[in-house]
């Protein structure tokens, strides 16, 4: 690396404004982190008390954890995607199937060939 290599990356702003970027993140990921380990507690009582888990807590849960996962990403450069509040909050699937408001899956249509050898075997 030459010198004038080093002084264009010393002063280029993209790599100034992803550093003010990763420790606003970096901050966000530990109160992420504290409201995890509240979840946790809280649903491990909820379970407790009732004998199953939450389903809305469950939920958030794994919405949470997807963008503790999406922060670190991008604190470590393995992603130049921000994550919320520049992109949207996660979406969790899970306990989907318990939902009665999620419509089915749509049924699969069999795609017509014009192949003359599936005609003759039908």
């Amino acid at each position: 690396m030459d010198n004038e290599q080093l002084k264009s990356n010393l002063t280029s702003s993209k790599h100034w404004l992803r550093l003010v970027f990763m420790l606003l993140f970096a901050a966000v990921l530990q109160l992420a982190s504290l409201v995890m380990w509240v979840l946790v507690i809280i649903q491990f009582l909820f379970s407790l008390i009732t004998g199953e888990d939450n389903q809305h807590l469950r939920r958030f849960g794994h919405s949470l954890s997807t963008y503790i996962y999406d922060v670190l990403k991008f604190l470590c450069y393995s992603s130049e995607e921000k994550p919320f509040p520049f992109a949207d909050w996660p979406t969790s699937n899970v306990g989907a199937e318990e939902n009665s408001e999620v419509a089915p899956p749509p049924l699969q249509t069999p795609v017509a060939t014009n192949d003359p050898a599936e005609k003759t075997a039908e």
